[in-house]
């Protein structure tokens, strides 16, 4: 049985130990050291003052999360959000980040978000810490690719590119801008 719902900071230590993976493993986040315990419940912390931060559970067990956070950080970006979603790297593959980001998808929708962002790490050649299966996963949900910042990360020995994609999921219409801010971001 599948089911996603809002995190949780009582799920803070499942949640890190999916990105302690990555950080230690991976060039997907470009962190060196994994976040202490309480560094990472403060960013959870932070981002859920504002917007949705999901967990998605398979028979019981967190298996990944997702969330949005500012796009940039000014007033004018605020019908904009960059993207996050890690998985537990043995739930890889099976459906589970669709049902993330879709969840997420709706409920930016529903607060009145436009245009999604996802800062992707981005290999010249793949290797052994560094895949382009996350831009595939972010196409294959719709977005595209709109901007390459050139070797700009470096780890385990390697530069790394980061690709900027985006997806238009609302209206830019007049009474969007007539507004000045959107629906139901508390605090904007």
């Amino acid at each position: 049985m599948i089911v996603v719902r809002s995190a949780a900071l009582s799920d803070a230590p499942r949640l890190l130990e999916i990105y302690d993976y990555y950080v230690k493993n991976t060039a997907v986040s470009f962190e060196y050291e994994t976040p202490s315990p309480a560094e990472f419940e403060g960013r959870m912390k932070k981002t859920m003052e504002r917007y949705p931060y999901l967990v998605v559970l398979k028979d019981g067990r967190i298996e990944g999360y997702a969330y949005a956070g500012p796009f940039v950080g000014r007033a004018a970006y605020a019908w904009s959000c960059e993207l996050t979603v890690y998985l537990d790297r043995r739930a890889q593959k099976c459906g589970l980040g669709r049902i993330l980001y879709e969840a997420l998808e709706k409920a930016l929708s529903d607060m009145g978000i436009l245009n999604l962002y996802a800062c992707i790490a981005y290999p010249e050649k793949e290797d052994p810490y560094l895949t382009k299966n996350s831009a595939g996963f972010h196409a294959h949900m719709g977005f595209s690719q709109v901007g390459k910042f050139h070797q700009c990360g470096y780890k385990f020995g390697c530069w790394y590119h980061m690709i900027w994609m985006e997806k238009i999921i609302g209206d830019h219409g007049d009474e969007t801008a007539q507004n000045e801010k959107p629906l139901n971001i508390p605090g904007v």
